[in-house]
């Protein structure tokens, strides 16, 4: 999987790498059981502390996305994505409600947000290869 940080970025490295491993998930190119770097590979690999690999693993750990074994070391949840619950609707209300009143504020219409939205959720689930859910 090709993960690309951005250093100069105002969201921290840990959460990048969250979103672009969940990315991956989505998309398809990472698949249930595939097995993903050491902490320490990939913290060489992308030349950041093995401490915010290891962060970014154990939030994904927690909720559901990966498995850590002692003798395949860390794998994409083999037994099922975890669901939708209260929490994530909470948390994707809080993003969209953000995103959405920042494009408001911009000039951006209803409809073009929804258009926009929709492109990006397609283009992660589609274009990259995963299967729609």
């Amino acid at each position: 999987m090709f993960i690309e940080l951005d250093l100069q970025s105002e969201t921290p490295i840990y959460a990048q790498l969250v979103d672009q491993i969940v990315e991956g998930i989505a998309s398809g190119e990472l698949k249930p059981g595939d097995p993903l770097q050491s902490v320490r590979r990939l913290a060489e690999e992308l030349g950041i502390n093995l401490h915010t690999v290891n962060k970014s693993y154990n939030l994904l750990k927690q909720e559901g996305f990966l498995q850590v074994h002692r003798k395949q070391g860390v794998i994409v949840q083999s037994d099922g994505m975890p669901g939708v619950t209260e929490a994530f609707e909470a948390k994707l209300q809080r993003q969209m409600r953000s995103l959405a009143a920042e494009a408001a504020v911009r000039g951006m219409s209803e409809e073009a947000f929804t258009q926009q939205s929709r492109a990006v959720y397609r283009d992660t689930i589609t274009n990259r290869g995963g299967e729609q859910h």
